[in-house]
């Protein structure tokens, strides 16, 4: 028989799959867990229960975030829902514009901001601009492009159908007829703008698939027939763009309904005006992505290079800057991104993380000076059981948390300090679905489903509660208190003047408790919970795994409230209560950083059974930065 002693000092592997079990010789090992719910991770090694989250308002149908922000002390949260977007500032609606999106399509929109305008794109619906005007009013308005003197329309355009079809004009101008080869025409391409033989013109009659009728815009040079012609790229019988990003002073578009694979660079600092002209430096750009299938553009995002993110491939676009002669694009990585949503990549510190098309993996594309090329190492090989097919995704510059919302309504979040080697994560529950999140300024803010309802809630640090709903009276104290509607028929925790209260349903707008207090919490309970891997047989000498008995379980634990643990013989308080001249009765315990132990008694025989777990839903500060066993081993 003989004394074995752990130590382990982090946690900043994080929660790891079933599949390390068999790589005890790893450094996630050491450093991961089994699991790890409702907790963050810190830079340290530390872990922590979560934030709570703080109900802000009950929103019918609401589906995505989007975060606007003008600088840093004028920022607004958009909450997208059918036909509707809601505007909130410092969490409170403004604000509302209609909108064209019905509920399906919201998963499928992407964005990007300038300045005080937002642009929208869906490969359905024709693009938005969203701007906000003075007096904090906003507008919603379709794209309009930039006009020539003589009329033109300086939007992209493109050839559509079969290449041998030809058209032939009536005439040089005025209202003229178009005669084409084949059938083409259809009853939507009655506004849409053509050019042939030198000029422009606009439908505004089809006869037949063959014969419509038009208004010469720009004079045709000639009335020869021709298959030399184009239409506009975007319409409503060819579709709109699918991703739209900022790069160099031009607007990007990456893809479309009809050409997924086609790019779009407006001129330098005329963001709708997509003329090619003679190809100058300044002039519009446009290409199609080229390989050996044909790849739908998911993304185009700025950075170091133009990142281009296709449905098969990752790409770089480059030249310095980017002109129509100087312009390369090389093909970097075979991932892909997910078809089943719209989840717009996110950069973290110089890096974009990304979803790969299997929805089962979460990237990092980032751009390596020694191979001169990107790489996109998979962030979550070491707990691909968390990552079930994401839905969107949000990154806090000031935690350095990733937030992942999955398509079952869970959530993953990642600590990510790469340069210290620190991927960690962690997977949040609710009593309810995550549907969306979203990072505006120093707030994470997401959508929940509880009950069939929608909720807008964000992390709280101080609140310990799910929706929870806060109260204070600053010139008196109270037993009831009113505006308990959003937790009708829950079961609820309440925190008054910092003491628990035993739990409560909510059966009307009013709550009576025990007795009279200034400050109030009520919310939902979470449950959060620590299970490290299974002792290994390196920590108890050569041979195989032996008969453990855990003797005694230290934890350092820094500014919390309660532990609950179990070594074996179910979960017990560990945290001594605080003493000042008598045992305080009426307040409750303050949070300490303190060595704390447990005592356990018993033999484990079943390697893969863990020597303890921590587990609670007190809503208290609980963080835990090490744990140290003390084992005996026996034959």
């Amino acid at each position: 028989m003989s004394q074995v002693i752990h130590h382990k000092t982090n946690f900043t592997s994080g929660e790891v799959s079933e599949d390390v079990l068999g790589r005890t010789d790893l450094t996630c090992y050491d450093n991961g867990a089994a699991t790890l719910k409702n907790v963050f991770i810190d830079a340290i090694g530390g872990v922590e229960r979560r934030a709570g989250l703080r109900l802000i308002e009950k929103i019918p149908n609401a589906v995505r975030l989007i975060p606007f922000t003008f600088n840093t002390e004028q920022t607004y949260l958009f909450v997208v829902c059918p036909n509707l977007i809601r505007i909130f500032r410092a969490q409170k609606q403004i604000a509302t514009l209609q909108t064209p999106w019905e509920e399906k399509d919201i998963p499928f929109l992407n964005w990007t901001q300038s300045a005080d305008t937002l642009l929208v794109v869906h490969p359905n619906y024709p693009p938005v601009m969203i701007t906000r005007q003075v007096g904090e009013t906003w507008n919603l308005t379709n794209w309009i492009y930039e006009t020539s003197q003589d009329g033109a329309i300086l939007q992209p355009y493109a050839r559509f159908g079969d290449t041998t079809i030809s058209i032939k004009p009536s005439q040089q101008s005025g209202n003229i007829s178009l005669s084409t080869s084949a059938p083409f025409f259809e009853e939507g391409h009655v506004g849409i703008r053509f050019r042939l033989n030198g000029g422009e013109v606009e439908i505004f009659n089809v006869i037949s698939s063959q014969i419509a009728e038009a208004k010469v815009i720009q004079d045709l040079k000639d009335v020869s027939e021709t298959a030399d012609w184009k239409e506009a790229a975007f319409s409503s019988v060819r579709g709109y763009p699918s991703s739209v990003t900022f790069f160099q002073s031009r607007l990007v578009i990456g893809g479309s309904r009809d050409l997924p694979n086609r790019l779009w660079l407006s001129k330098t600092a005329r963001i709708m005006n997509f003329d090619l002209g003679e190809g100058n430096d300044d002039e519009a750009i446009e290409f199609s992505i080229l390989s050996d299938q044909v790849n739908a553009i998911r993304a185009v995002v700025p950075g170091r290079h133009l990142q281009i993110f296709t449905s098969g491939a990752e790409w770089m676009v480059s030249g310095d800057p980017l002109t129509p002669t100087n312009i390369q694009l090389k093909r970097q990585t075979l991932v892909g991104s997910p078809l089943y949503a719209s989840v717009p990549p996110i950069d973290v510190s110089g890096a974009t993380l990304f979803v790969a098309a299997s929805g089962r993996e979460v990237r990092e594309f980032l751009f390596q000076d020694i191979e001169q090329a990107y790489q996109a190492k998979n962030v979550s090989l070491l707990s691909s059981h968390l990552i079930r097919y994401p839905i969107d995704m949000a990154y806090d510059a000031n935690r350095r948390i990733v937030y992942v919302v999955m398509q079952d309504g869970s959530m993953a979040t990642l600590t990510n300090y790469r340069t210290e080697n620190v991927l960690a994560w962690s997977h949040q529950e609710t009593q309810g679905l995550f549907i969306a999140v979203g990072v505006v300024g120093d707030d994470v803010y997401v959508l929940t489903k509880r009950q069939n309802e929608i909720c807008l809630e964000t992390f709280d640090d101080e609140v310990f509660t799910d929706c929870a709903l806060l109260g204070e009276d600053h010139e008196g104290a109270h037993e009831l208190w009113s505006g308990m509607s959003p937790l009708m028929g829950r079961k609820v925790k309440i925190i008054a003047d910092g003491i628990i209260i035993p739990d409560m349903t909510i059966e009307n707008d009013y709550l009576t408790i025990p007795f009279a207090c200034q400050k109030i919490e009520v919310g939902l309970a979470f449950t959060h919970e620590i299970v490290p891997l299974p002792p290994v047989s390196s920590d108890m000498g050569a041979g195989p795994l032996k008969a453990v008995r855990l003797i005694q379980a230290r934890l350092r634990v820094v500014r919390t409230s309660s532990v609950e643990m179990d070594v074996g013989n179910g979960l017990q308080e560990v945290m001594i209560p605080k003493f000042s001249g008598g045992f305080q009765m009426d307040k409750d315990q303050e949070p300490l950083t303190k060595d704390v132990c447990l005592h356990a008694l018993g033999w484990v025989r079943d390697g893969m059974t863990p020597l303890w777990r921590i587990k609670s839903e007190k809503p208290k500060p609980c963080k835990v930065v090490s744990v140290t066993t003390e084992m005996k081993v026996s034959n």
